[in-house]
């Protein structure tokens, strides 16, 4: 609707300069002097209507304009080639097809009729049986025709809201996804990890270390275990992890060079797996020392490739019971959630491999 108003006007304006330039050809020697100043009349009106469409203002000026040329040369034909010269009957039809865009037709059937009436009153009822149907029948097309537009207009803008509804829908059930899964990976690293633990080695571990490891898992799950960068933030993923595996059980020999730099969310993910994989290694690898590599390519913000290498008595990925979360929960749907990919590769006997890949910005 807006764009109806902001265009009919400078439509208008140009299509009147034109009609009256044709008309002025037409007009006798005599009257070439009111026909100069009919068509400095039109050339004012335009200004106004190209005035109107470009600062979205004065849409009642631009009306006024409308009706005071069309009256005046409808008036003044008589004088410039009475009915043999269109000009007058162009301008009003002109003006009239433009009104049925720009106003309700609360005000453009007044208008049109009003100028109708002027018209015939001008030149006589002789006109009439030509000139009420061509009016009434370019009224009504245009008045269609904008309304079939309007209404396409309406239902895009229906289907754009459905989409954008679906969109959000879509990418809130991905967000809360996300954080299940986030969730039940830090149960896994924590509270399940500590149960099976206790489980598994009560007696040897004493009430002061089960209490530690509880302090632990509960300072994580609150998340009071340490800020965090922002969420956008640059990370140097080098750093995040030599600080992460500094102080575990198991030896790890840290191979990077230079700094790595991702967002935060992605560092986060990868020091959570890179902590996994070592849980791993100290549970069921049988060795105590493992290899953490990293490497950057495309400087230090392109593609990031972590491995995590163990020369333990291995296992088949396959065999891993679905119910089981370390490594599909912990480790690969972790990394998946903020757009790397991760792979663990083993077999008995020949260690293990846990790969994580962020393809970088």
């Amino acid at each position: 609707m807006a764009a109806a108003r902001r265009l009919a006007p400078p439509v208008r304006g140009v299509a009147l300069v034109v009609i009256s330039v044709f008309g002025l050809l037409a007009v006798d020697g005599a009257a070439l002097p009111l026909g100069f100043a009919l068509c400095g009349l039109v050339l004012v009106g335009a200004a106004v209507d190209f005035w109107v469409g470009f600062s979205g203002r004065g849409s009642a000026l631009s009306l006024v304009f409308a009706v005071l040329r069309v009256t005046a040369v409808c008036v003044t034909q008589e004088w410039t080639g009475g009915p043999l010269n269109p000009w007058a009957l162009n301008m009003l039809t002109t003006t009239a097809i433009t009104l049925q865009w720009e106003w309700r037709p609360a005000v453009a059937v007044p208008v049109t009729a009003g100028l109708f009436v002027v018209d015939v009153s001008a030149v006589g009822v002789d006109v009439l049986g030509g000139l009420l149907p061509r009016l009434v029948f370019e009224c009504l097309l245009a008045r269609l025709g904008f309304t079939l537009l309007r209404r396409s207009g309406g239902r895009v803008d229906e289907s754009r809201e459905r989409r954008s509804a679906l969109v959000r829908a879509e990418a809130l059930a991905s967000a809360r996804h996300r954080q299940e899964r986030e969730y039940l990976a830090l149960l896994h690293d924590t509270a399940a990890t500590t149960f099976l633990l206790v489980a598994a080695q009560a007696k040897e571990m004493g009430p002061e270390r089960i209490a530690a490891y509880a302090r632990h898992d509960l300072a994580v799950l609150t998340g009071t275990a340490g800020g965090t960068a922002a969420k956008d933030s640059a990370v140097d993923l080098t750093a995040s992890l030599r600080a992460a595996v500094r102080h575990g059980r198991v030896s790890v020999d840290v191979r990077a060079e230079g700094a790595a730099l991702v967002p935060a969310s992605v560092a986060l993910a990868f020091v959570r797996a890179v902590r996994e994989a070592l849980v791993n290694v100290e549970r069921y690898a049988g060795v105590d020392t493992a290899v953490l590599a990293l490497r950057c390519e495309r400087g230090s913000r392109g593609r990031v490739v972590v491995e995590v290498t163990d020369h333990g008595v291995g296992f088949r990925p396959e065999d891993v019971a679905s119910s089981r979360r370390g490594i599909r929960g912990s480790v690969v749907e972790r990394v998946v959630g903020v757009g790397g990919n991760a792979t663990v590769t083993s077999r008995p006997g020949a260690g293990t491999t846990v790969r994580l890949v962020w393809p970088g910005e």
